[in-house]
């Protein structure tokens, strides 16, 4: 095993029982009153979360501090990813799944020690399998959980994902007709395709594989936003586009949604189907003007991902408390009335609902669903 930058020389070992607590460094820097110091140690007890979390969840002190606060405990670097761009090149050369599974943000490479940004110095697990993975000594600095998530699912290195899916990838554009599917157009994505139809098809796979639910297209002062809906946030998925390629995105979606491309001055709502492979995904599209130009707001309706994502699913699964659990059993199981779940795009209404399907279908009785989209 390689020896991290941020453990302590064998001959320094006792360091490592001497290491300042964090309660004491965040009353230090002043970020903690003495007083929300002991009651955060009294909540410890019976509380499964760390002390840092419970300060943070009691709004005390702020994510970024507590990550200053680790930085100096264990005498690391504190690096601010606000600005933060992946290198493109030194992505190229890591397992992208690797940066996923454990939650890192790659800064440099110098001969065999590779910079990290890190937000848990003390997950050493996690540190010890990066080296042995990518064989090389790991040089860590820390920033918070929030900025590396955003610099992952927005960082310019996602691309090569993207380049390595759509070398073979074919987009066919399909219409639903009486006798089933019909094949309108197949596209690849080729160094020959139309720039439009090229960003628009890779966009398309570039939000499949980030598993979006949406995809936002916002024209702003400074160009074109293309954005992703993940898990409910929205994150940029690339730098702002030339606006004077506005229009003809608009005008691309409009085709494939069979929509009026001459009508700019009213809102238009249609859908298109694409597949590739055996996969065929419903897409439902909405365009709508606005004083820059017109938008676009895309819905991914991938009915496979659902169904796979709904398996096995169950009430207990849904994070409800055992109070709320209860309480809904019993509504669910009222042989007359209505249950309404409401709630934004992403925040698991599918989900509560199948569950709850799920725990009254017995077999016994013949359920129906009305469903748009199915």
């Amino acid at each position: 095993m390689h020896v991290h930058t941020y453990t302590a020389e064998p001959t320094d070992s006792i360091k490592l029982y001497r290491r300042r607590k964090i309660g004491a460094i965040l009353v230090e820097r002043g970020s903690l009153t003495t007083e929300q110091l002991s009651h955060v140690v009294e909540q410890l007890g019976s509380s499964r979360q760390r002390f840092g979390e419970i300060c943070i969840r009691d709004g005390f002190i702020s994510e970024q501090d507590l990550a200053k606060a680790l930085a100096e405990q264990f005498e690391l670097e504190y690096v601010d990813l606000s600005a933060f761009r992946i290198d493109e090149e030194l992505h190229n050369t890591l397992p992208t799944d690797a940066i996923y599974r454990f939650n890192f943000v790659p800064l440099e490479k110098t001969l065999d020690t590779l910079s990290v940004a890190i937000s848990d110095p003390t997950d050493v697990v996690n540190l010890d399998e990066i080296e042995l993975l990518l064989d090389c000594s790991l040089r860590i600095s820390i920033a918070t959980e929030t900025a590396i998530a955003s610099v992952i699912k927005t960082g310019e290195g996602t691309r090569r994902v993207l380049r390595e899916v759509s070398e073979d990838f074919m987009l066919q554009l399909v219409k639903e007709t009486d006798k089933g599917e019909e094949v309108l157009s197949v596209e690849n994505i080729s160094d020959d395709t139309s720039p439009i139809i090229k960003l628009i098809n890779t966009t398309i796979l570039d939000a499949l594989s980030r598993r979006a639910s949406d995809i936002h297209i916002e024209t702003g002062h400074d160009g074109v936003e293309i954005k992703y809906r993940i898990d409910g946030v929205m994150y940029r998925a690339n730098e702002p586009i030339d606006l004077h390629f506005q229009a003809p995105i608009i005008s691309r979606l409009k085709v494939m949604s069979e929509l009026d491309i001459s009508e700019r001055r009213i809102p238009q709502d249609g859908r298109f189907k694409v597949r590739f492979g055996t996969k065929s995904i419903d897409f439902r599209v909405s365009i709508m003007p606005s004083a820059l130009g017109e938008d676009a707001v895309i819905r991914i309706l991938d009915k496979e991902s659902i169904a796979n994502d709904l398996k096995g699913l169950s009430l207990e699964n849904l994070g409800i408390n055992q109070r709320e659990i209860t309480r809904l059993r019993k509504k669910i199981r009222e042989p007359y009335g209505m249950v309404l779940v409401t709630g934004p795009t992403g925040s698991g209404k599918t989900s509560t609902l199948y569950a709850a399907l799920t725990e009254i279908h017995t077999g016994e009785d013949k359920i129906i669903t009305i469903e748009d989209p199915v």
